[in-house]
């Protein structure tokens, strides 16, 4: 049986390459200064305010806008291109002094004389005794019981010492903790 219903094929097109954004579109940062400058606030402006005009002036942008944009602030505030205020980015004042890194500043150094050589480093470590070159070298020898020795070892002696346990009359040395009990069978008497 033939089927007399008709079909068709419809052909899509593919694209396997996303499309760049327009070439038309400035630097991120150029946007986003541009964007600050035109909001003009003198505490500065957040992220979503400097989006939305930066989507007002420009119109069309790439789909990935949001994080572009998050991305390039942070860099910016990190180059010191732009200064952040209570979650406000602002451009750096000019007249403010820089920023002084966190700890204590170091100590101006005096500048060196002409020709002065530093002295070597010290090497790490606690210096070696002087020995006299003439002595003979002694090698040291192990401790025995005979030569004077404590017979303890070093250090501070165990809280609950190990001790030998007595032999036992046989089977498999004791475990911890409380033994099982013991159940005994019982058999029940059948009467009759």
């Amino acid at each position: 049986m033939a089927s007399s219903s008709s079909e068709e094929l419809i052909d899509y097109p593919v694209t396997t390459q996303l499309q760049p954004p327009p070439s038309t579109l400035p630097s991120y940062p150029d946007m986003i200064m541009g964007a600050i400058e035109e909001l003009n606030d003198e505490n500065g402006s957040n992220k979503s305010a400097i989006a939305r005009q930066i989507e007002a002036t420009y119109g069309t942008l790439p789909p990935a806008h949001s994080t572009l944009l998050a991305h390039h602030l942070n860099k910016m505030k990190q180059s010191s291109q732009l200064v952040m205020a209570k979650n406000n980015y602002m451009k750096p004042n000019p007249n403010a002094p820089p920023r002084r890194g966190r700890g204590r500043p170091p100590k101006p150094k005096a500048p060196l004389p002409a020709g002065y050589v530093p002295p070597p480093t010290r090497p790490r470590g606690r210096p070696p005794k002087e020995r006299d070159p003439n002595a003979p070298i002694l090698v040291p020898m192990k401790k025995t019981l005979s030569s004077g020795g404590s017979g303890r070892k070093r250090g501070r002696p165990r809280k609950y010492p190990v001790v030998a346990a007595p032999p036992s009359s046989g089977g498999a040395p004791r475990g911890r903790g409380r033994p099982p009990k013991v159940k005994t069978s019982v058999a029940a008497t059948v009467g009759a």
